[in-house]
């Protein structure tokens, strides 16, 4: 048998636990709210087609004084999610002209052997590399690369070249 006073203390948790269970019903309401609006991709804007510009500028004028400076700007643009994933440049330069015509996002895009998206916004341009060796071009390609442009800063990946 049941006594009162324990019948009375089992109606009140169970009206603190009803109460509990509400103001958490209440406060998972609030977090299905919408926004007024229309979810649109990611767009080009002029800022970051100029930061791209840059970015390929800042390569080729060092690309212009040697492989040694080249290497260097290719460090320091690499992206931060990716450090160390500098390749030697063999001795040589590379000339990278982008397309810019072509410029455009890439969200799906995921580094080769990375698990992962890069931080930032991706984008994909065409371009037509030339690599030289002592002044003499050894070869010409064209092809894509992807720049991210993560806190206002184009970064990329750095080439890996054959010799």
């Amino acid at each position: 048998m049941v006594s009162g006073r324990a019948a009375s203390g089992r109606a009140a948790a169970a009206l603190r636990t009803v109460a509990l269970a509400s103001a958490g019903l209440a406060l998972l309401a609030g977090c299905g709210s919408s926004v007024a609006g229309t979810a649109r991709p990611l767009a080009l804007t002029d800022r970051d087609r100029a930061l791209v510009t840059d970015y390929f500028g800042k390569l080729n004028d060092a690309g212009a004084h040697g492989s040694a400076q080249q290497l260097d700007v290719l460090s320091r643009t690499q992206h931060p999610d990716f450090p160390g994933k500098t390749c030697d440049l063999a001795g040589m330069t590379l000339r990278i002209e982008p397309t810019m015509s072509t410029l455009r996002t890439d969200a799906r895009w995921v580094p080769t052997d990375q698990a992962q998206h890069p931080r930032g916004v991706v984008y994909v341009v065409a371009v037509t590399v030339s690599a030289r060796r002592d002044n003499a071009e050894v070869g010409s390609q064209i092809g894509s690369e992807h720049v991210v442009v993560l806190d206002g800063v184009a970064y990329g990946f750095a080439p890996c070249l054959s010799g």
